[in-house]
Parts: structure tokens; C-alpha cells; sequence
């Protein structure tokens, strides 16, 4: 498969590099060799061989394609790399590598240890997209634009409001993230470290503290709870993610034009039409979190697992685990480009705002009406105003001035005011205070 051209494009390229076979064949060796140490530690490995271990597979390197070679006979990366490690240890040595471990054991905490990194980098990516969207918040906490519902014009809000929104989304996504839990995994052949009795429990702890993971009530192999949880998170950022790209996309449709994308030298040009700029920043962060949603739902769909190891549920969670977070992290790096150089254009959100001839605001003229005309015939009143608006080309308040039920019953100022788009903004500016409160509080 042309991955460099059809699937890196969506990921973190920093995140790709450090996320390839060999670091995979380091974090299992990370987690053989801890796991030695600490079973030096309690006598169950003679003093001085963990030490040994680590010298002898440091001078010697694992032949990765051989380890993918003997996938396909053992079903998982941990049974040829164990094979291929010991064969590199001294004689005397080899009794003691991988003892009391199973390959899911392996496979489990190396996903976890190269996961531990790119939780990191999604946190520090999302703390940099608060700080972009708080940027926006400021400045455009009263800028009026026009809200919409069902792809139509409904009633004003600010753009302040719209951002406040998107960073809600994302901080409230980042703190689930940061709430999940990378959990060594020990068991041993069923999970219950047979043969150890208690010994596998305080090395199971003792593992995780030594490789910084979380220590786990029991081992999880068929308990696929820290996958769940990890991948939905995952979900969760994306759409956050996602939502934002959304809005961006449409509001820089040529005949909206309300904001536009960071420019760049090519960024968005087409092959064909040299006058288009393309929303590239937010197809790539779509795209990217299209496949996370899919990613997901197989990661959802192999929580179940039979008995003590999962018969190919197990299996399918590798690579969506792994490129969920690859994929997510690619979407950041575009997201926060995209907030911190965003270009807003307030004149043609007040343009936009006037597309009606001010029928945007039937409803606050419909309220005005309703003590004198009751609120059938206001809401019927405010609604013809706004279609002969629209059908004349002439100005809402206009129109209303000189309908017979209205004219010479409402004061004009009055009027106007009702018409008036940035004096019907609700608690969107209040809304924008209150979140970056919000924001500040994790």
C-alpha cells in the first residue's frame, strides 16, 4: 500500500517517524528487560543477569523483517521478537528471558509504552489550540455574525461565540484524554502469573512504576476497558476536531467568505483553476477524523473477548489503536495552524448579516408586535415584512415602517433597534466570559 501517499498525509509526520518498527521492537525489549529487573529484584533472576541481558541486546540488533516474517506463523509481533531476543543472550541467560510472560503481555505494554509519548504531544497540541481560540474569543467577543440553523440563516450571534464553542469542544475532550489511564499489562499465560502465586502481582506493580505506566487492579487481557476508553478519547478529540474544520470550511465558501484559512505559498491551489483557494487545512483534518470515527468503531467492536485471549479481537486493535493517535495528531498540527493564523472577516459577516434586507430579525420584531398586535398576527405581520424584504430588495425596517398594522403604532427608533442585528446578541458575549473561565479552571 502507497502509505507515504495515502495515509501519512493525515498523520503527524513527527509522530509517524517515532511510531515505526523499530520503536516497537524497543518498547518490547523495554518491557523484557524491566521486566527482568524487577524479577532480579526479587530473587527470582540470579543478581547480575538483567544487567547482562541488556548489554548482550545492546551490541546485538533485532533483524526486524525476520520478526515480521514469523508473524504470520505465531499470529503477533511478541512470539518471533522473544524467539529472535533470546537467541541473542548467552546461554546461561536465556532460562530467565520473558519468564512468566505472554506475548499479549509484550504486545499490550509496548502499545502502551509507544502510546505514552503521543499523549504527551495531543495534550500539548490541544493546550496550544485553547490558546489560539481565546485569542479569537478576545478579540471578536462582539463581533456580530449571523447564527445558522439547518444551513440557513436563523438569528445573530458573535463570533466570539461560535470559537468559544469550538474551545469548549476541545478542552473538554483534552481532559478526558488526559484522564486516561496507559496500563502495563502482566498475566502470564491465562492472567492469573501461573506459577508465581502473589509474586506476579508485586511484579506486575513493580513493572509498572519501572516502565511509568499505570498499575492495574488486575491483569486486563480479555478486559479491553483501557482500549475503550483510550479509543473513544481518541474519538472524542477528533470530533472536536472535526467540528471545527466543518464550520471553518463553510464559512469560507466563496459566497460567505466570513473567514478564511492561513495562507501559504501553494496552500490550496488547485491543479486546474488558479483562482481557488482551497480549505486544505480543514479536508485534511475532516479527512484524518473520518478514519479515527472508523477506527473506533472497530476498537468498540472487539471489547468483547473470549475467555482469557481474544480470537482475532485482540488482533484488530493494533492498528487502529496505533493510527487513531497518529491520525488525531495530524488533525492537531493542522488545527492549531488554522486558529493561530485564522483570517476573520467582519465586514462580510456584516454583509452577510444584511442578506435579507434585515429578515434575519423577524423574530425580535415579532416580540416588539406582539403586546400591540397579539402574537398570531405579529408573527404574521414580522414574516410578510421580511419575504416583500427580500422579494424588493428594500430594508427590513423599511418595510415594517410603512406596513398599514405597524405604521405610525411603533415608535421608528424602536424599530430600528428591533432591526438592528448587533442589539440582539443574547448572552453570546456573557457566553465568551463564562467559557474562558471555564477554560482557565483545568
Amino acid at each position: 500500500m502507497p502509505s507515504v501517499f495515502l495515509k501519512h498525509p493525515f498523520m503527524s509526520q513527527r509522530a509517524v517517524a517515532e511510531c515505526d518498527d523499530d520503536a516497537m521492537v524497543g518498547a518490547m525489549l523495554a518491557f523484557e528487560l524491566a521486566l527482568a529487573e524487577v524479577q532480579e529484584a526479587s530473587g527470582a533472576v540470579p543478581a547480575g543477569v538483567s544487567q547482562q541481558m541488556r548489554q548482550q541486546l545492546e551490541r546485538a540488533k533485532v533483524n526486524v523483517a525476520e520478526v515480521a516474517e514469523g508473524i504470520s506463523s505465531g499470529g503477533n509481533v511478541a512470539i518471533p521478537f522473544v524467539k529472535q531476543s533470546r537467541a541473542l543472550l548467552a546461554d546461561e541467560n536465556k532460562r530467565y528471558w520473558h519468564q512468566g510472560a505472554t506475548s499479549q503481555d509484550v504486545v499490550d505494554s509496548a502499545l502502551m509504552l509507544l502510546l505514552k509519548p503521543r499523549l504527551a504531544a495531543l495534550d500539548d497540541l490541544l493546550l496550544r489550540c485553547r490558546s489560539a481560540a481565546v485569542a479569537i474569543m478576545d478579540t471578536h467577543i462582539d463581533t456580530p455574525m449571523v447564527g445558522r440553523t439547518l444551513m440557513q440563516q436563523a438569528l445573530p450571534i458573535t463570533f466570539g461565540v461560535k470559537v468559544a464553542h469550538w474551545a469548549i469542544g476541545l478542552e473538554q475532550a483534552r481532559r478526558r484524554l488526559s484522564a486516561v489511564k496507559l496500563p502495563v499489562q502482566f498475566g502470564g499465560a491465562v492472567g492469573v502469573h501461573s506459577g508465581w502465586d502473589k509474586l506476579g502481582l508485586e511484579w506486575m506493580d513493580a513493572l509498572a512504576e519501572r516502565l511509568g505506566l499505570a498499575g492495574p487492579v488486575l491483569p486486563w487481557h480479555t478486559d479491553r476497558y483501557p482500549i475503550h476508553a483510550l479509543g473513544t478519547a481518541f474519538d472524542a478529540v477528533a470530533g472536536a476536531a472535526e467540528k471545527i474544520a466543518l464550520d471553518v470550511s463553510l464559512l469560507t465558501q466563496t459566497e460567505v467568505g466570513e473567514v478564511a484559512e492561513p495562507s501559504a505559498p501553494g496552500m490550496g491551489e488547485s491543479s486546474s483553476m488558479p483562482h481557488k483557494r482551497n480549505p486544505v487545512r480543514s479536508a485534511l483534518i475532516r479527512g484524518a477524523a473520518r478514519q479515527v470515527h472508523g477506527h473506533t468503531n472497530v476498537l468498540i467492536n472487539a471489547a468483547a473477548q473470549p475467555l482469557e485471549r481474544g480470537l482475532g479481537e485482540w488482533h484488530a486493535e493494533w492498528s487502529p489503536l496505533i493510527e487513531s493517535a497518529l491520525l488525531v495528531e495530524g488533525a492537531l498540527e493542522q488545527l492549531a495552524v488554522l486558529l493561530e493564523g485564522l483570517e476573520v472577516n467582519p465586514v462580510n459577516m456584516q454583509r452577510n448579516l444584511a442578506a435579507t434586507g434585515g429578515g434575519i430579525m423577524a423574530e425580535p420584531v415579532a416580540r416588539l408586535l406582539t403586546p400591540i398586535l397579539g402574537a398570531d398576527k405579529a408573527k404574521a405581520v414580522s414574516a410578510a415584512a421580511a419575504e416583500t424584504s427580500r422579494l424588493e430588495s428594500r430594508p427590513y425596517s423599511d418595510v415594517l415602517a410603512d406596513h398599514p398594522d405597524v405604521k405610525g403604532v411603533v415608535g421608528a427608533e424602536d424599530l430600528r433597534n428591533a432591526c438592528n442585528p448587533a442589539l440582539y446578541l443574547g448572552s453570546s458575549s456573557a457566553q465568551v466570559l463564562r467559557a474562558k473561565e471555564w477554560l482557565k479552571s483545568s
